[in-house]
């Protein structure tokens, strides 16, 4: 019985006859056909069977509808499929997110330029990790010693980025009235700068790039040698450190343009350093101006320690 069953439900073996057939025998739903004990309705199978074969056609007919339509991949989209397009395309592109992460950076830390610091070169004194400085917030030079030549040095790339800073920054017509009010030189604790320094022999054979730019500093030495020069060499280097730091903060003084803004107190110089053994932070200021107590021209205001 089940091989008959099985049989009769064959659709590859469906064509017309078999379709008027199944017709015939739906004219008469109430008959059965008993095959062996069990009745068979032959009037149900056979409406089952143009069920089956109408959705067979019916699907081969929207096959054909389908295949009139031309194939074009010049087809207009329409408004609809533009709008779903680029939705989909604005949540697969990866720069979307870095754009909106650009834009966020830019509201937030795009700052006018406060400060100009000028710090050693080592590696492990960097003014924006120690002092939290963000973009926008500093123009940035470091060589070896945070030395400034005088004016009368010549160009070098510190007295570059000091006219850069204090000029050209100020007068650029891609920035908004930038103004650096705040010029900050740094030293540090252990500087090897500073030691070369101090053990420099007055050999006028030697030569090195090193030895000549650190002779910037020779006043520096000369004033510790003889404030210091009874302590260890390890101290003498780091008297010599912040000595360094005042040495630059009046060289700062012979740029005309410099001297002037401080004049008018529209500029301000600082020197900080930074102990790195201790993780201390010393900081103070330098007052110019005419007159001052005792006949000097300089003076330290507002010195703190930070730790």
């Amino acid at each position: 019985m089940a091989t008959l069953f099985r049989a009769s439900l064959d659709f590859a073996a469906f064509d017309l006859s078999s379709v008027e057939a199944s017709s015939r025998f739906s004219r008469k739903p109430s008959g059965a056909i008993k095959i062996g004990s069990t009745p068979l309705n032959l009037g149900r199978l056979s409406n089952a069977r143009l069920r089956i074969l109408g959705c067979v056609e019916e699907k081969h007919t929207s096959t054909r509808k389908a295949s009139k339509e031309p194939f074009r991949l010049t087809r207009e989209f329409t408004e609809s499929e533009r709008w779903k397009l680029g939705n989909n395309e604005q949540d697969l592109d990866p720069f979307e997110e870095l754009k909106s992460r650009f834009k966020s950076f830019k509201s937030q830390n795009y700052e006018e330029n406060l400060f100009m610091v000028i710090a050693c070169a080592d590696s492990r004194v960097c003014p924006s990790n120690i002092l939290g400085f963000q973009p926008g917030e500093a123009f940035t030079v470091r060589n070896i010693a945070n030395l400034v030549p005088p004016f009368q040095h010549g160009a070098s790339e510190t007295s570059a980025a000091l006219e850069f800073a204090v000029n050209t920054l100020e007068a650029s017509k891609f920035h908004k009235q930038i103004c650096v009010a705040n010029i900050l030189v740094v030293g540090h604790s252990r500087c090897g700068g500073i030691q070369a320094l101090m053990s420099m022999k007055n050999d006028p054979g030697s030569r090195s790039f090193i030895k000549d730019w650190v002779s910037i500093g020779k006043s520096a030495r000369l004033s510790t040698k003889a404030a210091a020069g009874n302590l260890s060499f390890e101290m003498q280097c780091r008297h010599c450190e912040k000595e360094s730091i005042n040495g630059s903060l009046l060289n700062l003084l012979t740029y005309p343009w410099i001297e002037k803004r401080v004049s008018e107190a529209t500029l301000s110089l600082h020197g900080g350093y930074y102990d790195f053994i201790n993780c201390t932070f010393e900081k103070w200021t330098l007052v110019y101006r005419e007159r001052l107590e005792g006949g000097s021209k300089y003076a330290i205001k507002n010195r703190s320690l930070w730790s």
